[in-house]
């Protein structure tokens, strides 16, 4: 396994030009903003459990890429930005162009309702996919 994530970590360090730092990674996760809102009005503890199960399932999910090896191999240096979605059919929409422009994601489904709640991303260079992501804010 070793070998696996030092494999991996060498891949993103190539990535870099010469003399530059290696590529940050970053996990982003797209929370919708109206559930804390009325008519749903859920607690604060729901929706982060909402985005845990999110994070958790797309680095679950993509635990064999090199870029989520290299991720989870340093836990102190994990960087992952929340942003909002307006509403359901947001989130949906933007599940839907990452599926087509091939980024890797989790639509997190929350059950029994069968109610999309969050999207996360696995670990993503940055510019990669900042294009997808622009139009939503830091979630707050």
């Amino acid at each position: 396994m070793h070998r696996a994530v030092d494999s991996a970590v060498r891949v993103i360090r190539k990535m870099a030009a010469p003399g530059e730092e290696p590529q940050i990674l970053v996990q982003y996760l797209v929370l919708r903003k109206d559930l804390s809102q009325a008519p749903f009005s859920w607690p604060a503890g729901a929706l982060v459990a909402q985005a845990c199960h999110a994070a958790t399932a797309a680095l679950h999910l993509h635990r064999n890429h090199p870029h989520t090896e290299a991720y989870l191999r340093e836990l102190g240096r994990m960087r992952k930005v929340v942003l909002e979605a307006p509403d359901e059919t947001t989130l949906k929409e933007l599940a839907e162009t990452l599926q087509q422009k091939s980024i890797d994601h989790m639509l997190w489904l929350e059950q029994p309702e069968n109610i999309a709640t969050c999207l996360a991303l696995r670990p993503y260079p940055k510019e990669e996919v900042s294009p997808y992501l622009k139009r939503f804010r830091l979630f707050r």
